[in-house]
C-alpha cells in the first residue's frame, strides 16, 4: 500500500469515528434533554453520577487494563468534602464540586504513586486497602459524623444565579456535570495519549521498549479516573444532599465493577449502559429487600456468560459483522 493510499485510509477512518462521535453525542444529549418528560428526575440523577462514576472507572480498566478494588474511596470522599464544603463553609455548588473533586485527584496521585508499582491481583489488593483505610478514617473522623453522614447539604446557587433546589434544574445541572465528565473521557481514550494506554493495555514491555515512560501514564490515567469518579461523588451529595458510608465502602467499588462489566468493557458508552441497567434494578428489586443481591448476582452471572463483551460490546459486534459479513 503506497503512503497517499494508507493516508486516504487513516483520514477516511478518522471521518468515520468523528462522524460516530458526533452521533453518539447528539444521541446522548437528545435522551438526556427528554427523559425528566418520562422518567422520574430523581432516578436518573442517580443513575447519571453513577454513570460517570463507571466511566471514570473504565478508563482506567477498560483501557489500560489496571483492576481497582477501591475507587469507592475517591468517591466517597470527594462526597464528604463537598458536602462539608458546602454546608459548613458555605461555599457555592460549583466551589464545592471543584474542593471535592481536587480532593479526590490528589487522593488519587498518592494512591497511584503507591499502586502502579505493582500489576494484576497485586495491584487490586492495594487499591482495596487503601480503600479501606480511607472508609475506617471516614468512621472516626468528627466531621463525617460517623454513620450518621453529613445531612441536610444545601444545593445553592449555580454561579450565584441559577437556583438548584428545584428537581428540574438540578437534574439539567447534573446532566451538565455527566455530559462535560464523559467528553473528557472521550477525547482521553481517542487521543495520543489514550493510544498509548492502549499500547500499555496490550504489551507494556513492547510500550516501554519504544521510549514511553509507562508509569507516567498509568498514573496520569489514575489520577484522572479518580478525579473524575471524585465528581461522580460530589454530584451526587449535591443530588441527595447527604454524604454517607455507602458510597466509601467497598461494596461500591464491587458495584462499579459489576456496572462496566455489564456494559461493555473498553466501551465508551457501555459504562453508561451497565450503570442504568443497575440502578434500575436496585429500584425495582428493592421490595425483594436482602434477596436483592442474590438476584443482582445471577442476573450478572447469566449476562457475563451470555453477552461477553457486555451489552454494548456485542452490539458493536453484531454490527460490525453487519458491515463486513464476518
Amino acid at each position: 500500500m503506497s503512503t497517499a493510499t494508507a493516508t486516504a485510509a487513516g483520514a477516511a477512518a478518522r471521518g468515520r469515528e468523528s462522524g460516530r462521535a458526533l452521533v453518539i453525542a447528539a444521541v446522548l444529549i437528545g435522551l438526556g434533554l427528554v427523559a425528566p418528560l418520562v422518567l422520574y428526575p430523581v432516578f436518573l440523577m442517580k443513575a447519571l453520577c453513577f454513570a460517570l462514576f463507571a466511566c471514570a472507572f473504565n478508563l482506567l480498566i477498560g483501557y489500560v487494563g489496571l483492576l481497582s478494588f477501591g475507587h469507592a474511596a475517591f468517591m466517597g470522599a470527594a462526597a464528604y468534602v463537598t458536602a462539608h464544603a458546602a454546608k459548613v463553609w458555605g461555599l457555592p455548588p460549583e466551589l464545592s464540586l471543584l474542593a471535592g473533586t481536587a480532593v479526590a485527584a490528589l487522593m488519587g496521585l498518592l494512591f497511584g504513586w503507591l499502586a502502579i508499582r505493582r500489576q494484576g491481583i497485586y495491584f487490586a489488593m492495594v487499591t482495596l486497602a487503601l480503600a479501606q483505610m480511607v472508609y475506617f478514617f471516614a468512621l472516626q473522623v468528627p466531621f463525617t459524623h460517623g454513620e450518621d453522614g453529613i445531612q441536610a447539604v444545601p444545593r445553592g446557587h449555580f454561579l450565584g444565579l441559577i437556583d438548584l433546589n428545584g428537581t428540574l434544574t438540578m437534574y439539567y445541572f447534573v446532566l451538565g456535570v455527566f455530559l462535560l465528565g464523559f467528553f473528557v473521557i472521550y477525547r482521553s481514550i481517542h487521543s495520543p495519549f489514550g493510544q498509548v494506554l492502549k499500547a500499555i493495555r496490550e504489551n507494556e514491555p513492547r510500550a516501554i521498549s519504544l521510549g514511553y515512560k509507562t508509569e507516567r501514564y498509568k498514573l496520569l490515567a489514575f489520577v484522572l479516573s479518580a478525579a473524575l469518579s471524585g465528581l461522580a461523588g460530589s454530584t451526587k451529595a449535591l443530588v441527595f444532599q447527604l454524604a454517607s458510608l455507602t458510597d466509601v465502602q467497598w461494596q461500591t467499588s464491587g458495584e462499579v465493577v459489576l456496572m462496566t462489566l455489564l456494559g461493555g468493557l473498553g466501551t465508551a458508552v457501555g459504562p453508561v449502559v451497565g450503570a442504568f441497567i443497575t440502578v434500575t434494578m436496585e429500584n425495582y428489586l428493592a421490595p425483594f429487600g436482602s434477596w436483592i443481591t442474590i438476584i443482582e448476582g445471577s442476573i450478572f452471572v447469566l449476562c457475563v456468560l451470555t453477552f461477553r463483551r457486555g451489552v454494548v460490546g456485542e452490539i458493536e459486534r453484531l454490527l460490525k459483522r453487519a458491515r463486513t459479513g464476518k
